[in-house]
């Protein structure tokens, strides 16, 4: 890439443009706030309806869109379509590079009401944070894309050559299942030279950070069933396992004693980690004063580069309905995270094999609902990224740390696949306070602020770069 000859841009000026800008840009993601744009079949669909015009709205007000649309794709191997994204384009001009803007606007359910201290989708500021279901994950991220391409307009207005593409995603929280189809439908409206993903974190509320690895994922429920129907346990207890003594001991098998993943086949990455205190853990996480924390190595080898599993669901007889009663079967749902550089198949291969291998007194175990991502690890070698760190210095006023990322994003896999040549950029607005998929999840206002400043230098600097013929 190098540089072309336009009009000299003041950066001083992108930078006063992104403060004028940030009251209404926080009013807009108020806004989007209070539309409970869920995916899931359970939750009123026409908020998600609403939640995507929007986006829509927001990316034609912006002015510098060729195109602003509304699109669905098939979800393969059913009859149903996906959850409405949003697409908007504009081509790139006298040779100028194209740049992929992508957030999701569909959030997760807000879980119990009463664990939240202000309504989940009623927007609330105290203590230099915004509060509300989706107000970082990733309604900001559509907000970071929206203001930072007003500013560069309010201060370029003509000479804006950059292509742009947007791409916000309706169902990303519920695996977003028309992912690849959107894609290969829309590829030549989508192409572009950089890709902006921006639905990660950062090091902390005042450091940027730049991801460059992301676990994978396999998830999947397992049946265990032990008997053809409910026996008493007075008179067969001691004798009959009941599905619950049989899930409980095969569980315990998925771990070492000191927490570590105890799969053969599961693998882990070697890569030095920053430094990360245990204190940091506990404050960040939440946890509890005689709890310690588990598995072995750095602290932080542990989230980025080595597997976790977890048991995030469990169907059984409800403690309230609890009778004295051998369980005939169990379910439960398995989240395991995958160490970069092995494939979510292969982890799950993996899985499956141990469970079966030591699955107790015969019991008879079903695998369903097998759901897979592969990890990903950023080349960092290319321009875009060192455009990036540079803009995220001059942004937040502090250089970036290069992340791992525990939890996993999938579709780049998607990404990587329809796009090749294009160069991934991982960033986002979060901090490790945020709190994302959780009661009183909240955004840092000013990270907030620092990921649109960052965002503009960004896109004004691509302006000024021209493709090698």
């Amino acid at each position: 890439m190098t540089s072309a000859e336009i009009p000299p841009v003041s950066e001083p000026d992108i930078l006063e443009a992104v403060a004028t800008g940030n009251p209404a840009a926080l009013s807009d993601l108020g806004h989007l706030v209070r539309i409970p744009g869920m995916a899931w079949p359970a939750f009123d669909q026409t908020q998600l309806e609403r939640s995507a015009e929007a986006v829509a709205a927001l990316a034609t007000s912006t002015g510098v869109f060729d195109e602003v649309r509304i699109l669905r794709a098939d979800i393969p191997g059913t009859d149903e379509q996906g959850q409405p994204a949003v697409l908007a384009t504009r081509a790139a001009r006298n040779g100028r590079p194209t740049i992929l803007l992508y957030a999701h606007h569909d959030v997760q359910p807000p879980g119990d009401d009463a664990l939240w201290e202000t309504p989940p989708f009623e927007p609330t500021v105290r203590d230099g944070r915004l509060y509300g279901r989706g107000a970082a994950d990733d309604k900001a991220g559509i907000m970071a894309h929206i203001a930072s391409i007003r500013a560069v307009a309010d201060v370029i207005g003509d000479d804006l050559d950059l292509g742009i593409a947007m791409f916000i995603e309706g169902e990303e929280e519920y695996g977003s299942r028309s992912f690849a189809q959107f894609l290969s439908d829309n590829k030549e409206a989508l192409r572009a030279d950089a890709i902006v993903v921006a639905d990660s974190g950062n090091w902390d509320s005042t450091t940027p950070g730049l991801t460059v690895s992301l676990r994978g994922n396999a998830r999947f429920t397992m049946r265990v069933r032990t008997l053809d129907h409910a026996s008493h346990s007075g008179m067969f207890g001691g004798a009959v396992p009941d599905a619950m003594m049989a899930t409980v001991t095969l569980l315990s098998t998925l771990w070492n004693a000191d927490g570590s993943v105890a799969v053969d086949g599961m693998t882990e990455r070697d890569a030095a980690t920053p430094e990360y205190t245990e204190e940091t853990l506990r404050d960040e996480a939440g946890l509890l004063p005689g709890t310690t924390p588990i598995g072995g190595g750095t602290i932080l080898s542990r989230i980025w580069n080595k597997p976790s599993v977890t048991v995030i669901g469990i169907d059984a007889t409800s403690v309230a309905a609890a009778s004295n009663t051998l369980l005939p079967e169990a379910t439960v749902v398995i989240s395991a995270r995958v160490a970069p550089g092995q494939s979510g198949q292969e982890a799950y291969e993996a899985l499956e094999r141990h469970l079966r291998a030591h699955a107790p007194f015969g019991a008879e175990l079903t695998f369903s609902d097998v759901d897979l991502g592969n990890g990903f690890l950023v080349d960092t070698s290319g321009w875009a990224v060192a455009l990036t760190r540079d803009a995220m210095r001059d942004g937040y006023g502090v250089p970036p740390v290069d992340l791992g990322v525990g939890g996993s994003i999938p579709f780049i896999a998607d990404l990587v696949r329809e796009f090749p040549e294009a160069q991934i950029l991982v960033t986002g607005v979060e901090d490790p306070h945020s709190r994302a998929h959780s009661p009183n999840e909240s955004l840092h206002l000013d990270t907030f602020r620092n990921a649109v400043a960052t965002e503009a230098l960004l896109l004004a600097r691509m302006n000024a770069l021209t493709l090698p013929q």
